[in-house]
């Protein structure tokens, strides 16, 4: 397997420098459009808190030593409780449950999936967060089933997604869970 090469540090910072920066554009620029289109509803407000949110949980992410999986998990939970607490706030509109908890495990998925490639050797410190994804990524599948949501489409993508990410990831990396199940279990 041909790995990436590893990004050094003074480029990871010029990147980090190019990021933020068009954060802070992006973020000015939808203050302008809020003003101008809707400045009734303060909804930049809300997205370029979500852009900051973002930020800190990147740079704490790449200043600690912790496991990512772990981290990826925990930040998909609390952002779909915290979305569904903004949506609740501005009048439940459902916005929160048809579109931001599916996008929200879409993403989890993908950043798994990144982190299996990039570190398959290391993959069974993240299978059991894996696992935790795919449960919770079923929940859009159980508002489809309870009619909770109006809009089907992104919920039974999200849910279609964990499954085959998860099933790529047992792809790629059987042997070593088959290996580290035999040596826990004593199998």
């Amino acid at each position: 397997m041909i790995y990436p090469e590893k990004i050094k540090a003074k480029k990871s910072d010029k990147i980090t420098k190019i990021l933020l920066s068009t954060s802070i554009g992006l973020a000015f620029i939808l203050v302008v459009i809020n003003k101008l289109i809707t400045p009734n509803l303060p909804w930049a407000a809300l997205v370029n808190a979500g852009i900051l949110y973002g930020w800190i949980v990147v740079m704490y992410s790449i200043k600690k030593n912790i496991n990512i999986a772990g981290h990826v998990l925990l930040q998909t939970i609390a952002l779909s409780m915290l979305t569904i607490y903004i949506d609740y706030q501005l009048g439940m509109k459902g916005w929160s449950i048809n579109i931001a908890i599916p996008i929200m495990i879409m993403i989890a998925n993908v950043t798994m999936l990144v982190l299996t490639i990039v570190s398959y050797k290391k993959y069974i410190k993240y299978a059991i967060y894996q696992l935790m994804i795919v449960f919770f990524s079923m929940l859009p599948v159980i508002f489809v089933t309870e009619h909770i949501v109006q809009d089907k489409t992104l919920s039974v993508i999200a849910s279609g997604i964990s499954v085959l990410n998860f099933v790529l990831c047992l792809a790629l990396c059987a042997k070593d869970v088959k290996e580290e199940i035999i040596r826990k279990f004593h199998i």
